[in-house]
């Protein structure tokens, strides 16, 4: 790897692997291979958990747009922070806190940018004995808009 990984970073390579959670990673990815494990009708779901964080957001949030693509609940919002010294920072904690909402026992996220959005990709669901529930999972996609100069 090696190369400077934050601000006064000097040592530029860590000190361990992280394979002591691969168990649980593959658990999930064995759960993401079933057929069948993504819930239906995530509109009634997890809309109405992520609607009421939006509307709970003191303005922090507009939702513009919403679809079901196969399953896969899609959200376009508009995120008004503004904490000038840390943008990227203060949008994921936002954005983890909307993901928090509907999170289960066993969550993937991964961020990325994409035509001056930001994008949060979401697997999250109940795993075989986590729960009361039968083993599930739900697809999220959140596709961040943030004012120009943000």
């Amino acid at each position: 790897m090696g190369g400077r990984r934050w601000d006064g970073d000097e040592r530029g390579r860590g000190i361990t692997d992280a394979q002591r959670f691969l168990p649980d990673a593959r658990a999930l990815e064995a759960a993401m291979h079933a057929a069948e494990w993504v819930a239906e009708e995530p509109e009634a779901h997890l809309l109405p958990h992520l609607e009421r964080a939006v509307e709970a957001s003191d303005g922090h949030w507009q939702l513009a747009g919403v679809r079901n693509d196969d399953g896969l609940l899609e959200l376009t919002l508009d995120w008004a922070g503004a904490d000038p010294e840390r943008p990227a920072a203060e949008l994921r904690a936002a954005a983890f806190a909307l993901i928090g909402q509907v999170a289960e026992s066993a969550s993937f996220v991964r961020e990325r940018r994409h035509d001056g959005e930001t994008i949060f990709d979401v697997t999250t669901g109940i795993l075989d004995g986590d729960g009361r529930f039968a083993a599930h999972g739900h697809l999220l996609r959140l596709r961040i808009r943030r004012p120009t100069g943000a």
